[in-house]
């Protein structure tokens, strides 16, 4: 026995000699084979899967052809596809039978300046208008005015028809759930998609006529109404700005001067109106076809830090940087040709801002100016046309409405009170005459270190019923908005400034204005203002706050938003809507 094993074992080992890979082979395919015999089974499983298919297939098919009334089903599709095209005429923004009986509108416009004259204000009472441009180089004409506005009769009463009809089937709610982001309350699905057919010029008539038909407004929870000079056409004007209103932004410009928005200081405000433009979704629009209005992004204060030699007195570089960016848009594009400037605006808070505009003269004179020095002495801005900035003083930018507020009447022993540099024609007199003069009136080159020790700056403006706001070297201060920041009834000393938001606020009842000749008589002015009045501009102080605010998210009715709705009252008076006899 162990004899035959041992020769076993010999034979194994020269087998392995001369045939080294026969053992492994024949292991190696004893492995593979449960791998084999599973995919031998999937194929078999497929196929009898397959053949099912087919008997499910030729059932289907026999049913198809055999127990398949056709007539019958083309009827039946016959009848649904006449309703569904009669629920999409039902749809439509206006019928169909309009195209032949009011033929599309018709925009013309024109570039002769002697038309200027014939030029409309947005009408609200014989003492309360809006006030036009002086200088509107562009006059569009809407020569279908009657048709469109017959087209917009039968639309409403459309839409009152179906207004019944969902009271009926009690689904009032849709409405609520289809509109949640519309920025005015109740528009229609037709309004807005007919509104978004309408070219630039025609969108901008359309929003002019409504705003002279504005509907009255007495009691709005968003709206203090003493503030305006009619509540009614402000609201309906801002509503149809949010709706309509689309600014292109040119792209071009390399930073810091554009596309770089300074934050801090005095002339922040171009800088932040850069930054909540540029951010803004529902203003900003990609297509420069669909503009209302194309912004020039450029920062006067970082133009002023990179160009200015200091000491030189020289803005000419400045001004030629300016005109040449112009004049490489207009060679780039054609809207700065079509309109020789007028739909397009600009922004600037420097002092300089108005200066540095004189070199090209379609920028100086055509452009929408938003500017802080809005002196209308120089030639350059231009009441009406052009928009007055708001000079805000942002020492933080990450809590701009820092110190906001102040104490109630009672709380304020201080009658008038200035603290500041000693610059410009007006201040030099104001300390002259009342510098240590009176008790209650408080006025200080700068605010001595002993004063201010006892009682902060802001706190002195919080403890003053009236706070002055001289002009320095130019009109604007940032003292303005300083005071209603603290809720201090502001004193304006500068002659031949035009007032912001003037076109809408009725600043006589919320401030003081005081000609540079009567600071003499300064104390008697304040004095002659019985305490109910005092006490209700003060109130209206505090009212007038939430537009004088700039919020990092932008909110309805704060500072961008009345500052870019006075820009589209500018564009609003460029057209001239004429009425076909």
């Amino acid at each position: 026995m162990l004899y035959t094993f041992r020769n076993a074992l010999v034979g194994l080992h020269w087998i392995s000699l001369f045939q080294p890979w026969s053992i492994l082979e024949v292991w190696d395919g004893l492995r593979r084979l449960p791998k084999r015999l599973k995919w031998i089974c999937k194929s078999i499983s497929f196929f009898s899967n397959m053949m099912k298919i087919r008997k499910l297939l030729r059932k289907i098919i026999a049913f198809l052809l055999f127990r398949i009334d056709w007539k019958k089903l083309f009827f039946i599709g016959a009848i649904l596809t006449v309703f569904r095209v009669m629920f999409q005429i039902s749809t439509l923004p206006y019928p169909l039978t309009e195209w032949i009986l009011f033929p599309p509108s018709e925009i013309s416009s024109s570039r002769n300046l002697n038309h200027e004259k014939n030029l409309r204000e947005l009408p609200v009472s014989p003492d309360n208008r809006y006030s036009h441009s002086q200088h509107a180089p562009v006059v569009v004409s809407l020569n279908s005015t009657g048709g469109l506005s017959q087209r917009m009769q039968v639309l409403q009463r459309q839409e009152q028809v179906s207004r019944q009809w969902k009271r009926r089937k009690h689904v009032n709610a849709v409405d609520k759930v289809i509109f949640p982001s519309s920025p005015v309350r109740n528009v229609s699905n037709h309004m807005l998609r007919y509104i978004a057919s309408l070219p630039p010029d025609e969108a901008l008539a359309y929003a002019k006529r409504e705003i002279e038909n504005a509907p009255l407004v007495t009691d709005d929870q968003d709206l203090y109404t003493p503030l305006f000079r009619n509540v009614s056409v402000f609201k309906r004007s801002y509503e149809l700005m949010e709706l309509i209103l689309k600014v292109y932004i040119y792209k071009e410009g390399k930073r810091p001067i554009f596309h770089q928005p300074y934050l801090r200081g005095i002339y922040s405000s171009e800088g932040w109106f850069m930054k909540l433009m540029e951010d803004s979704r529902q203003f900003v629009t990609r297509d420069p076809q669909k503009a209302h209005l194309f912004y020039l992004p450029y920062s006067a204060r970082q133009l002023q830090r990179a160009r200015y030699v200091p000491n030189s007195h020289n803005l000419k570089p400045l001004s030629v940087f300016l005109q040449n960016y112009v004049n490489m848009l207009a060679a780039k594009y054609p809207f700065w040709n079509r309109t020789r400037g007028s739909d397009h605006f600009l922004v600037a808070c420097h002092d300089w801002g108005p200066y540095i505009l004189k070199d090209h003269e379609e920028l100086s004179r055509n452009t929408i100016k938003a500017l802080c020095n809005a002196d209308i002495s120089e030639g350059i801005f231009v009441a009406g046309k052009d928009v007055s900035l708001p000079e805000t003083t942002i020492r933080n930018p990450r809590r701009p409405l820092r110190n906001l507020g102040g104490k109630r009447v009672s709380q304020r022993p201080i009658l008038a009170f200035f603290a500041g540099n000693m610059h410009g024609p007006v201040r030099p007199k104001l300390l002259k005459y009342w510098r240590d003069k009176d008790e209650s009136i408080r006025i200080y080159a700068l605010l001595p270190h002993r004063v201010s020790k006892v009682m902060s700056y802001p706190e002195h403006m919080k403890s003053s019923k009236y706070c002055l706001c001289p002009m320095g070297y130019e009109v604007n201060s940032p003292r303005i908005v300083e005071a209603i920041y603290y809720e201090c009834v502001p004193v304006i000393i500068a002659d031949n400034f035009v007032l912001p938001f003037s076109e809408v606020l009725n600043w006589t009842d919320f401030s003081v204005v005081v000609s540079e000749k009567d600071i003499p008589r300064l104390k008697e002015i304040l004095l002659s203002i019985p305490l109910r009045r005092y006490q209700a501009m003060q109130n209206n102080v505090k009212m007038l706050q939430k537009h004088f605010i700039w919020n990092s998210t932008p909110t309805r009715y704060d500072l961008f938003h009345m500052i870019l709705h006075s820009i589209w009252v500018s564009r609003l008076n460029q057209l001239q809507v004429s009425q076909i006899s």
